[in-house]
């Protein structure tokens, strides 16, 4: 009887059920316990100074302080520090409380990426180097207010709005989107895209050089929101829906993970009212979830998109995001931050990688060891000390 490779890999890997996520001792596995133990004391005494007020955190950050920077999304006190160490499939070690619910922050950008993912998987984008505007229809705003206003003072105002309308914007494709790198004008969501970690001399903000897309990567929340509400006119219907169809349900996740918006990033879509999605956190909304949750959609990325003899994600789409560019060697697509050079985490192997938001949440996915770490409101500065501590109690 012949099986598939797929077969083969389910049959080789252990995938958790629903509910559950079999535990072993870490001497069943050969790893050496103090060692682990001390690795998870480490992540617990370097919690995140940060205010668990969210809130509170974000109007003492230097966030709070950029032009508009004022949260227009829901957002959610944290809780203590938290994590799993995932070896071989199983759970040799946790702290704090893993099933508690919290914002992930960025994260969320490499869910977002996911269903760009699975549009192209589906023929819905050709290319991920295919410009976007073709794909975009006028986007029509929900504002409830509109009823009320008087239609004769607003006689030059457009009823709609277009993402990609200029000469700049036309040149952006997907791939400039997911890498970052695509330099988008304009304002979404009242978050005007030079108003996000702005650099430089302040009277120079709305009118410097644009640079053309793909030559020079910048970290930018407001162009993840575009790409959000580009892939959601793509797929015609709320990226929740398609996240939960095509990967949480299939990873057996918990009921528990929320993926929202802004107050204000509603749109009329096919006659009905949909939110449209925030990739992260920096203006409040963004996923919450679990970090039983954000394990099963680490494994998924760290098993190359198969989960128990089912492809959800194609490989090719995850070497895809695990792929560098030249203006930013160590990020692929969204939120997929590479250890290129070994400069992020000196003790892993150039091949790990990591999903990573403010917080400090991470997903650290090591294929070559077979290891996953979620660890949670850790100190940014310390996740790579967390890292080479784990590794170091692995069998030699």
């Amino acid at each position: 009887m012949l099986f598939s490779l797929q077969n083969l890999q389910a049959q080789e890997f252990y995938f958790p059920k629903a509910g559950e996520w079999e535990e072993k001792s870490p001497q069943e596995l050969g790893i050496n316990a103090p060692k682990l133990q001390q690795a998870i004391a480490f992540a617990i005494a370097e919690e995140s100074d940060a205010d668990k007020n969210l809130k509170l955190a974000h109007y003492q950050s230097a966030f709070g302080r950029e032009p508009f920077g004022f949260p227009v999304g829901p957002m959610k006190d944290r809780g203590e520090a938290t994590g799993l160490i995932i070896y071989k499939g199983y759970i040799v070690g946790k702290w704090g409380d893993p099933q508690r619910v919290d914002l992930t922050f960025s994260v969320a950008k490499s869910i977002l990426s996911t269903t760009v993912g699975l549009a192209y998987d589906k023929g819905l984008i050709k290319s991920e180097k295919d410009l976007v505007y073709p794909y975009m229809a006028p986007i029509i705003p929900y504002d409830p207010q509109r009823q009320f206003m008087n239609k004769a003072d607003h006689l030059s105002e457009e009823d709609v709005f277009e993402l990609f309308d200029t000469d700049h914007n036309k040149k952006i494709t997907w791939e400039h989107l997911l890498r970052q790198t695509s330099d988008w004008e304009g304002t979404l969501w009242g978050k005007p895209d030079w108003a996000d970690r702005p650099q430089g001399n302040s009277s120079e903000w709305l009118t410097r050089e644009r640079h053309a897309p793909g030559t020079m990567y910048k970290y930018n929340d407001t162009r993840v929101n575009v790409l959000a509400l580009a892939i959601l006119n793509v797929w015609r219907k709320p990226l929740p829906q398609v996240l939960k169809e095509y990967v949480m349900d299939e990873i057996d996740a918990s009921p528990t993970w929320r993926w929202t918006g802004y107050e204000n990033s509603y749109i009329v879509l096919d006659g009905q009212i949909v939110q449209s999605v925030s990739g992260g956190s920096h203006w409040g909304g963004g996923l919450f979830i679990s970090a039983y949750d954000q394990a099963r959609f680490g494994y998924l990325t760290l098993r190359k998109g198969q989960w128990n003899g089912k492809q959800l994600l194609s490989e090719d789409w995850i070497k895809k995001s695990r792929t560098p560019t030249d203006v930013q060697t160590n990020y692929g697509f969204m939120n997929y931050f590479l250890n290129t050079d070994k400069k992020e985490i000196p003790a892993a192997p150039e091949s790990a990688f990591f999903h990573l938001g403010a917080g400090t949440n991470m997903i650290y996915v090591d294929e070559e060891n077979d290891l996953l770490i979620v660890t949670r409101w850790i100190k940014n500065e310390k996740k790579a000390d967390l890292v080479k501590m784990v590794l170091e109690s692995l069998p030699k």
